[in-house]
């Protein structure tokens, strides 16, 4: 019985410690940017990792979205995202985890999404969606401005 009681408290114990390490990732990533950290950066990403953007057409793979960045970080700082909220998710093996988080950025509140992996013993960052948020009763708005965009 006794072993059972740990074995059920060290699995439910498991994925809140993954929690912390995982916010330790994703907080040292939005920090390498902001500081200009181009190695760091792009270290904590796997080497398969896709970034989704927030501009039409934007789906880098880590290559691209390194010779993409490269300029920003060359300028001494990249961007600077703040987490103010972040969930996680896990797979029943432990080896996968994804997440939602609310940033404050430049454009405002701006919401991401990803999926990091276990490599060894190390968490990377294999997927990450960035998104601005707009309010519903904004839209009418914002599908203007998309509209005389398009036009151009």
């Amino acid at each position: 019985m006794y072993q059972f009681l740990i074995l059920f408290f060290l699995a439910y114990a498991g994925p809140k410690d993954q929690s912390k390490e995982l916010d330790q990732v994703l907080d040292q990533w939005h920090q390498a940017a902001s500081e200009a950290q181009f190695e760091k950066y792009f270290s904590l990403m796997s080497d398969h990792a896709v970034f989704i953007g927030t501009a039409p057409g934007e789906r880098w793979d880590k290559k691209s979205f390194m010779e993409f960045s490269k300029p920003y970080f060359d300028r001494g700082k990249a961007w600077d995202f703040k987490p103010l909220s972040r969930h996680w998710s896990f797979s029943k093996d432990g080896k996968t985890a994804w997440f939602d988080e609310v940033l404050d950025t430049w454009m405002m509140d701006c919401s991401g999404s990803g999926v990091l992996i276990k490599e060894g013993k190390t968490w990377k960052i294999a997927f990450y969606d960035l998104h601005v948020l707009i309010e519903n009763e904004k839209m009418n708005s914002f599908l203007e401005l998309r509209k005389e965009k398009s036009k151009d």
